[in-house]
């Protein structure tokens, strides 16, 4: 079959559709045109779709939008539309679109996530509230603390729902592409953010369409100068480059379709960044960079993509020690392609990827491949299940990072050890099972890969049959054995400089915390008894197992022995955790009202009332002294009603209702502990106080009557507090209310209200 061209340097307003070349969304200004891009978007990979809610989501982020502008000048809603393109681009599932067009309306508009939620569901608001939430990070290279520990919250925000960063990848990527607007200094601190952190969490997604576009654009700002040599150097010669790639991709197809190989073939140029890259680490100008080519063969099976190489190898001299099996051994982020190098017949070097369709989805769109629209028979969306596998190494990270308190090592470890741009080893164990390692692993690290006992028992490791120290390199291709020892005594601190990978160093560690836990559990007892004794406290009164659970839970530990051996190994100091022990001891041993006590005060009032008011610092008691004083809450007194005081035994004293029913039913022995009590202020509400009381009613059940009662409320601007409501057999509702008042007047004022509804039987205070 013929074959197509696809050839595009890096900003040209163009696109490809259908194999003719279009007007690309990047010539519409107006944000009408540019839904109606992103609707064709959307209808070109799901004809059926309805686009209802990206009708809404158009219109509310309109309105929300309408009074802002960009940098640039031009309505703020294009941007909101732009990162719906590049979803759709991504063919993406409508909630994702939707986020995405929303994605900056709860930050920068009065819009909230309640609205979002009623309009849009729990789905999309969640999204949401994820985009905001990375929005507010902060981003500094010089400050590697801060830096770290956005990162961490960015990871976390990927483990809740991976379309979080998808959509904040969009964001970034128009962001990046309109960066022209913003002052230079700002233009290189978002470029550098975006190649430390954006461009590689793309690469790690699979996502090669954003990854490629954010490092070029990262480039042009960080390096201007070699980024304009560039795009001069691949104009200077882009015709006779075209025509040999355009004579490559002819070849190609005529060989395919003689071979009854069912395929497509495209040829392009590689993205400045790749070519930056190799310029860099092979010191070498544009020129001396042979691969700059690539043609890319997409076929219907696997066996095809094994067939088309075998074809090619014919057809062009293979570059020895370039062939890359990605098929057999897919990278971490599961992309899938054969990759090899050959000489052209001018003598001219290119690349050939070879790969089918759906390896060919995957390395465009990586994870995001997972919320593409696709339906099951009933119409559902259907994920796939790879979705863990791809998102294996984020577990990792968040697995690693749960013993890492310090985050210049975790940066360290992140930015290093697992270096986003490290291309990974591959090695064999003795059965013939793959492993794949970061660049410059050793054999302790494929020991730790394959289990914590394998490594804390390894004496020693062959390499393809032979001894090797236990700091030799893996090479890719390596077969490797590793020798144990029930009599060994465990990893060696040196080790920890010795492996490359953190799954190993955090292995290494966990065996060390745990092999001197009980010298450090022993070491803390000692360090906190010290400290007592120092400080004259009684070490038997603190510790106990109320107060210690109390303490370990604060910190987050699983036992008091964990605590122990926190403070044995410097994790904690003993200072803190005797002082919190002594904290929760002296809340529990506060100084008792005795009953001798409570008998003198009530001797001591005599006859005398207890005044009582309520203010903004609590409850006044005038008459008694020393007594704290509170409103029982099974009658809650409001001012106006009758009160008595109850001296308890070592509570101080609770203010009820007279007629209150725990009040009336004392033992005679209890009554001498009752004291006349009434309100400081003779006129009501003049305190200001705010009081608690509460309703019983019976009604006949009917419709509307709850949005009667609570309009009742709202004109009374009473706070409602608790509402209940339950109904009966015969059709009787018994509604339960607790509201705020500031007196007895207002209450009657409200209970008469609610007396008047239509069906209201009868209505009670709460007493007791």
């Amino acid at each position: 079959m013929p074959g197509t061209t696809e050839y595009k340097l890096l900003n040209e307003n163009l696109e490809i559709v259908d194999g003719h070349a279009v007007k690309a969304p990047e010539d519409y200004q107006d944000p009408k045109q540019l839904y109606d891009a992103l609707v064709a978007r959307v209808r070109k990979y799901h004809p059926s779709a309805d686009i209802s809610m990206l009708d809404k989501a158009y219109k509310i982020a309109s309105e929300a939008h309408a009074e802002q502008k960009r940098k640039s000048g031009e309505p703020y809603i294009i941007h909101p539309l732009w990162v719906g393109i590049i979803l759709a681009d991504l063919e993406m599932d409508k909630e994702t679109i939707v986020a995405g067009m929303l994605h900056d309306a709860v930050e920068d508009t009065t819009m909230t996530l309640d609205e979002i939620t009623q309009e849009f569901g729990g789905e999309v608001a969640l999204l949401v509230d994820g985009v905001t939430k990375l929005g507010q990070l902060s981003y500094s290279a010089d400050k590697l603390e801060v830096q770290a520990e956005n990162l961490r919250k960015m990871f976390l925000a990927m483990a809740k729902d991976i379309r979080v960063i998808i959509i904040k990848l969009a964001d970034r990527l128009h962001n990046m592409r309109t960066l022209e607007f913003m002052r230079p200094e700002k233009q290189k601190e978002k470029a550098k953010e975006t190649m430390d952190i954006y461009a590689p969490l793309a690469q790690r997604l699979g996502i090669s369409k954003i990854k490629i576009e954010l490092d070029d654009l990262a480039l042009k700002y960080l390096q201007p100068e070699i980024y304009n040599q560039l795009v001069k150097d691949l104009n200077e010669r882009k015709t006779q480059r075209e025509e040999f790639v355009q004579q490559i991709v002819a070849e190609v197809s005529k060989h395919i379709t003689n071979a009854h190989i069912k395929g497509k073939v495209y040829g392009r140029v590689k993205h400045f960044f790749s070519i930056y890259k190799k310029m860099v680490n092979q010191d070498k100008t544009v020129d001396q960079i042979y691969d700059l080519f690539a043609v890319r063969i997409i076929v219907d099976s696997v066996k095809d993509c094994y067939a088309a190489l075998g074809l090619i190898h014919e057809m062009y001299t293979p570059i020895p020690g370039r062939f890359k099996d990605y098929i057999a051994m897919p990278k971490p982020n599961m992309y899938q392609s054969l990759h090899t190098t050959l000489m052209g017949p001018s003598g001219q070097p290119f690349e050939i990827q070879i790969r089918t369709e759906e390896m060919h989805k995957t390395a465009e769109y990586g994870i995001a491949a997972h919320w593409k629209y696709k339906e099951s028979g009933d119409g559902s969306k259907n994920v796939k299940t790879q979705e863990e596998e791809k998102l294996s190494w984020l577990r990792q990270i968040l697995e690693w990072q749960k013993d890492m308190s310090d985050n210049r090592e975790f940066l360290s470890l992140l930015k290093g050890d697992l270096d986003l741009f490290a291309e990974d080893v591959y090695c064999f164990t003795p059965n013939g099972d793959v492993k794949n390692l970061p660049n410059g692993s050793t054999p302790i690290d494929f020991a730790y890969s394959i289990h914590s006992a394998v490594g804390n028992k390894m004496v020693g490791a062959r390499v393809n049959g032979k001894l090797v120290n236990i700091d030799y390199k893996i090479q890719n291709g390596d077969r490797i054995e590793v020798m144990t020892s029930q009599n060994s005594r465990g990893p060696s601190r040196d080790w920890l400089n010795i492996v490359k990978s953190t799954q190993a160093k955090n292995k290494i560690n966990q065996w060390f915390k745990k092999e001197f836990k009980e010298e450090n559990i022993v070491r803390g007892k000692e360090m906190i008894t010290a400290y007592c004794r120092a400080k004259s406290i009684n070490v038997t009164n603190i510790v106990k197992p109320k107060y210690m659970q109390i303490v370990q839970e604060k910190y987050g530990f699983k036992d008091w022995d964990s605590v122990l051996a926190a403070i044995g190994h410097g994790g904690l100091k003993e200072g803190q955790i005797v002082n919190r022990l002594v904290e929760e001891y002296e809340k529990e041993h506060k100084k008792e009202i005795t009953n001798e006590q409570i008998l003198e005060k009530v001797s001591e009032a005599g006859n005398q009332k207890v005044h009582v008011s309520k203010s903004k610092t609590g409850i006044v008691v005038k008459g008694i002294d020393d007594i704290a004083v509170r409103f029982s809450k099974c009658c809650n007194p409001v001012p106006g009603d009758e009160i008595v005081g109850f001296v308890t035994r070592g509570r101080g004293m609770s203010i009820h209702r007279t007629d209150c029913v725990n009040m009336m039913h004392l033992s005679d022995g209890e009554r001498s502990r009752l004291i006349d009590a009434e309100w400081e202020s003779t006129e009501e509400e003049a305190d200001g106080g705010q009081y608690l009381a509460e309703l019983k009613m019976f009604a006949e059940d009917r419709q509307g009557l709850l949005m009667e009662i609570t309009k009742i409320f709202t004109e009374e601007k009473s706070d409602v507090k608790s509402l209940n409501v339950r109904t009966n057999k015969r059709g009787t509702a018994t509604i339960d209310m607790g509201f705020v008042v500031r007196g007895r007047a207002e209450l009657g004022r409200v209970m008469e209200k609610l007396r008047q509804l239509e069906g209201v039987i009868d209505i009670e205070r709460t007493a007791g």
